[in-house]
């Protein structure tokens, strides 16, 4: 586990948030048509009652730019002069997403780069958006999540096609002050490249799970960096309002909400109708608390997520007064 960097006056602070999902909704009963599983079966397991599926004419960049639009238009203009997308679904090898992501919103020109951690991958950004501030480098940061799950597992495999959904969050950072709402706290990130074979894919069509291994190390990081990101805050676990995990399965949630001592009408969740989005994950569940009034001013939130690397991260921070963005549908 990485050592938390110390507080500084150049804080990162959340501003603006967005989201975006495909119109294409899979529900449960549409899996059981073609693959031997239920919908009893995949509701116990994963807690998922449909998904969201990007056709072939919307791509990870079309989803990243949807999203961004959305938190861009949100409140007051803000001029954005840095861009980071957390993708494991790249639309191509080379180049990267970013840029071309930035060019769409009208920002060519800014940096913009791409950053691979798997369904961690946001919180990875926010970490180098909140260094890029801290350093002075820039005062404003796009961080986008946008992934295409959907297309990584095999067709016929009845234990992983069900859990993936497509789709895209995005909030903005800016400069301001540690001490004011909306201020990112140290972000905790690990990782540990004996499992990189736990969460595997070669190639799309090909993604392997082996889920005792990634349900047992899910709860065990997720619950640690958890509790490292509320003691840099300086929170006790009772502390926490809302707890934000990333929406892998519905049980590994539960479970690190059980041993944070979190209870559930503090747990935000919206795998039921998104599954698991990958690197959008985080972004989109932040988009649509704040939406629907779960998440409100003034709430300390704590962000935990797992994913393929293996890599994991948690980081907390009160909820600022923001605008509510409307529900995220892809209209692109």
């Amino acid at each position: 586990m990485t050592a938390a960097p110390l507080l500084t006056e150049r804080a990162a602070v959340v501003c603006k948030v967005g989201a975006a999902l495909p119109p294409h909704i899979v529900k449960n009963a549409d899996l059981t048509a073609r693959l031997d599983t239920t919908d009893e079966w995949i509701r116990s397991r994963t807690g998922i009652t449909q998904r969201h599926i990007a056709g072939a004419d919307l791509s990870t960049t079309d989803l990243a730019v949807c999203a961004a639009a959305q938190a861009l238009a949100e409140g007051e203009p803000v001029t954005v002069e840095t861009l980071v997308v957390a993708t494991t679904t790249p639309d191509r090898c080379c180049p990267a997403t970013a840029p071309a992501v930035a060019t769409r919103l009208g920002l060519t020109g800014i940096p913009a780069y791409d950053l691979a951690a798997g369904c961690t991958g946001f919180l990875y950004a926010l970490a180098t958006a909140a260094g890029l501030i801290a350093a002075g480098t820039t005062r404003t940061v796009l961080v986008v999540g946008a992934d295409r799950l959907a297309a990584l597992p095999d067709p016929e495999d009845r234990t992983t096609v069900p859990l993936f959904g497509d789709g895209a969050g995005a909030v903005v950072l800016r400069r301001g002050s540690a001490d004011e709402a909306g201020a990112l706290g140290p972000v905790m990130l690990g990782s540990d490249g004996t499992g990189a074979d736990l969460i595997r894919a070669a190639h799309p069509g090909a993604l392997r799970m082996d889920g005792a291994d990634v349900f047992r190390h899910a709860i065990d990081r997720m619950s640690t960096a958890s509790r490292q990101a509320a003691t840099a805050m300086g929170w006790e676990l009772p502390d926490i309002d809302r707890l934000a995990p990333h929406q892998a399965n519905s049980r590994i949630t539960s479970f690190v909400a059980r041993r944070l001592g979190v209870p559930i009408d503090r747990q935000l969740s919206n795998i039921a109708e998104t599954g698991n989005t990958g690197a959008a994950s985080i972004p989109l569940l932040l988009a649509n608390a704040a939406a629907d009034g779960r998440l409100k001013p003034g709430h300390r939130t704590l962000l935990t997520a797992f994913g393929a690397g293996l890599a994991w991260g948690a980081v907390a921070l009160t909820w600022p007064d923001l605008p509510h963005p409307p529900s995220a549908r892809s209209r692109t």
